[in-house]
């Protein structure tokens, strides 16, 4: 059976570990597992990939999520390109601009990301295409660039939290994932990505993503997951939540000091329920699928962000989302 359902696996142990999960999400029916590229946070992204393309035979692969910044997106386009090849035709790119945690400790500075967002999408489209590329940009540049192997319609999914990253999305990508997103703002998402579709004429998948939490200990960790994403967020939705700028700053240096567990407590309580799933395993499970047929979401993304207890985690959310 095939779930509505993805994974993206923090690869931060051994890649033999990270591919056992994987493993184990297709045979539970998982049907896309992401790898996240965190630079060097965790193990290679393409090394993994490769690793679980082999140990697999039908769950889709592909970075989730890698940036324009980190790597020349022409050498992107040919690492996912070889990872299709590789897994069958397989692979996807799962696109985004890259947050503090990857690029921070690279000294990279997150130049207009909207814009490089944009030109990579269009870069990976026309290279997937087999043509030739010219392109002279702040970021990044291609003279004469072409990929002499590929498959034209690799899926590039963009991801991001701000409103112009989502509508960018809609116009230009092939599907979207709202990590994370405030509840209260996912049905606008969702109707800006359908409406930009539709004006396409073309299918699009919406995948959604954030943590279950069922546990006082997951609580913690939902805590730590979300400091540095609530520092990257946009401004309206700092400005939602009643996050105050002395308290996006104390985070930022929390995060640089000792990096998420350090900055965990600073992560208001109230905070946690607004961004992700709370409650028992009957009830998270129930506003899961309740939130997947509301807004007409296509896949749940699972985030396992450390190998502990990850299979357990996989296995129980199989569960939740296959019960009636």
């Amino acid at each position: 059976m095939t779930l509505p359902l993805s994974v993206n696996l923090m690869p931060k142990g051994p890649v033999t570990e990270v591919t056992d999960l994987a493993v184990l999400a297709e045979r539970l029916g998982y049907r896309r597992c992401w790898v996240y590229d965190e630079g060097l946070v965790t193990r290679d992204v393409y090394v993994t990939l490769t690793a679980i393309a082999l140990a697999t035979e039908q769950i889709l692969l592909g970075p989730g999520i890698t940036n324009p910044y980190v790597r020349h997106p022409g050498v992107t386009a040919a690492a996912v390109a070889t990872i299709d090849e590789l897994s069958g035709g397989r692979a996807f790119v799962g696109l985004g601009a890259g947050g503090g945690l990857t690029l921070d400790p690279l000294g990279i500075d997150r130049r207009r990301p909207v814009v490089t967002v944009g030109h990579m999408v269009s870069t990976l489209h026309n290279l997937f295409a087999g043509e030739t590329v010219d392109f002279d940009g702040e970021v990044f540049s291609l003279k004469s660039a072409s990929l002499n192997f590929g498959r034209s319609n690799i899926a590039v999914i963009l991801a991001g939290r701000g409103p112009r990253m989502v509508a960018l999305g809609g116009e230009i990508a092939d599907g979207f994932n709202l990590s994370y997103i405030h509840k209260d703002l996912l049905g606008e998402h969702v109707s800006t990505l359908r409406s930009a579709a539709r004006r396409h004429n073309r299918q699009f998948l919406i995948t959604y993503s954030t943590m279950l939490v069922t546990s006082e200990e997951e609580f913690r960790e939902a805590r730590a997951s979300l400091s540095f994403r609530l520092a990257d967020s946009p401004i309206a939705v700092q400005e939602l939540i009643g996050m105050t700028e002395t308290e996006a700053n104390e985070i930022r240096e929390a995060l640089a000091e000792g990096g998420t567990a350090a900055a965990a407590h600073l992560v208001r309580e109230e905070w946690v329920t607004q961004f992700t799933i709370v409650g028992s395993h009957k009830e998270t499970g129930a506003e899961l699928r309740d939130l997947l047929a509301r807004q007409g979401i296509d896949e749940f993304q699972l985030p396992v962000q450390r190998l502990e207890g990850s299979a357990a985690l996989i296995e129980r959310t199989a569960g939740m989302v296959a019960s009636s």
